[in-house]
């Protein structure tokens, strides 16, 4: 008899569930999807993280970091690509987990992307304040420190003078008007966030543009400068250690296969929004990342906080600052809307399975959406957002998606042995190669990260593992079914 801990769900069962009628509503198409994955992706990591990279570790040769970056993406991305096309689900690397490694993994993974979708929305939610702050600052509206900052920050005012803050009230304001968007429906808020993703895109492109007639040919030589003698500083380590740190201006493309149970025809449109999306980010990216470091030399990116200024002032448009400002403020809402959407599908599904309370999966009569689940995490997300400041949880984000990208690679590895005849609209070419490129790039990434990273995930994980040998293990409705 099969261990419950390690107990799979059937491909079978899963395709019944997917067919269900009576949940969530199929009403994305393949543009809707691909919006998604672009409004997730496309933050203010482009803008911050390309100076960075560029300065410390690539030089001009953060275009090919880009590149490296996109090539270890799209090794999960294909893997995602093909779980999502064959179990059209809204749990996304739970549900396959599910399948692949049995419940007790499933947990573990769903309990861990809370990492990903839930403290990932608090953490934009906290910098969306911050841009907003900034950009309203330009216009003399301040908005006090006290009602902008969490009661653990500081900040030393213009006359030398420290302000303490006592709550983040910008960010509980972004996360209750998402979240009340969410819960009115899922096709407003795909529309919404398609509006948003065509603004931001278009001032990436804006940049672009303006930016390719001011570039230096000088500033791109070398375009790979020379190492320094240690690893990561310039040469080909320095290109790879910037693609880990550029890496992150990709998280969230996986969010689209959260939405696999509200895509009208999941089996053609689920790789269509993934990999659409990747594509589509990676091209704005190298291109933003070649006008930067031609406009500016990548020495004078050092040091700075917002690198993508020192361009704009070389180009000598000082208005473009105020328009990449609102670029960020437009493309950390769409961050969030589908974060806090990911997060609230996972919990559905794991609720549907019994190891959470059935109040996740309640959806709402009129609007079909999980309503309650909703509500719950903007309370959470909120308190989380106003209170706690953004350093504590920023890289825990990352490691959580690295570790879910894991999983999903070996779990199609394991797909195809123990149902290598099942019906997939999309494959996941050269297996087991391709998710094996995934797991090795991955892990590499997380491996890159400090151990007090590591430290908070151990500790969140043995707490999952509490919640589930308590509660979720004697609710499993796979367990119920086996005892009956």
């Amino acid at each position: 008899m099969t261990n419950p801990l390690f107990k799979t769900k059937s491909l079978a069962s899963l395709q019944e569930e997917a067919a269900d009628t009576k949940g969530l509503k199929r009403q994305l198409g393949g543009v809707n999807l691909v919006m998604l994955g672009i409004g997730a992706i496309i933050g203010a990591g482009l803008f911050s993280l390309t100076g960075l990279a560029a300065a410390n570790n690539a030089g001009p040769a953060v275009t090919i970091s880009f590149v490296v970056a996109a090539t270890g993406c799209a090794f999960a991305g294909l893997c995602y690509a093909e779980f999502a096309s064959m179990i059209p689900i809204a749990g996304s690397a739970y549900t396959y987990s599910y399948a692949t490694m049995g419940e007790f993994m499933a947990w573990i993974i769903g309990w861990d992307l809370v990492l990903e979708y839930a403290v990932g929305a608090a953490t934009v939610a906290i910098s969306w304040s911050q841009y907003l702050t900034k950009f309203l600052a330009y216009y003399n509206i301040h908005i006090p420190v006290a009602f902008s900052h969490s009661p653990w920050e500081t900040v030393t005012m213009a006359d030398g003078t420290v302000a303490s803050g006592m709550i983040n009230l910008p960010a509980v304001f972004i996360v209750i008007l998402l979240s009340l968007l969410l819960i009115r429906g899922t096709r407003e808020s795909a529309m919404f966030n398609g509006v948003i993703v065509v603004l931001k895109v278009a001032v990436v492109l804006v940049f672009i543009i303006l930016g390719y007639n001011y570039i230096n040919p000088a500033n791109y030589t070398p375009y790979i400068p020379e190492n320094t003698g240690n690893y990561g500083e310039f040469g080909w380590s320095g290109v790879v250690r910037g693609a880990a740190v550029v890496f992150f201006a990709f998280i969230g493309f996986d969010a689209v296969s959260t939405a696999a149970q509200e895509a009208k025809n999941p089996q053609r449109n689920m790789p269509i929004g993934i990999l659409g999306s990747l594509i589509v980010c990676t091209i704005l990216y190298v291109l933003f990342s070649y006008v930067m470091t031609g406009v500016a030399n990548y020495k004078e990116f050092a040091g700075s906080a917002a690198p993508v200024a020192v361009a704009i002032q070389k180009m000598g448009y000082p208005w473009l600052q105020q328009l990449i400002i609102m670029a960020i403020l437009a493309g950390y809402s769409s961050v969030i809307l589908v974060m806090l959407m990911g997060q609230s599908r996972v919990f559905f599904s794991m609720s549907k399975d019994g190891l959470l309370p059935k109040v996740f999966s309640e959806v709402h009569p009129k609007y079909s959406t999980p309503y309650k689940s909703n509500l719950m995490f903007m309370i959470f997300v909120s308190l989380f957002a106003a209170f706690v400041p953004v350093t504590v949880v920023g890289e825990m984000t990352s490691i959580g998606t690295l570790f879910a990208f894991v999983l999903v690679c070996i779990g199609v590895i394991i797909m195809r042995r123990t149902l290598p005849h099942a019906t997939r609209s999309f494959k996941t070419p050269l297996v087991p190669l391709i998710p094996a490129l995934g797991v090795g790039t991955c892990l590499y990434m997380m491996a890159s990260l400090p151990f007090d990273t590591w430290l908070r995930l151990i500790i969140w994980m043995v707490l999952g593992v509490v919640i589930y040998f308590v509660y979720s293990k004697k609710h499993s409705v796979l367990n119920r079914k086996e005892r009956v």
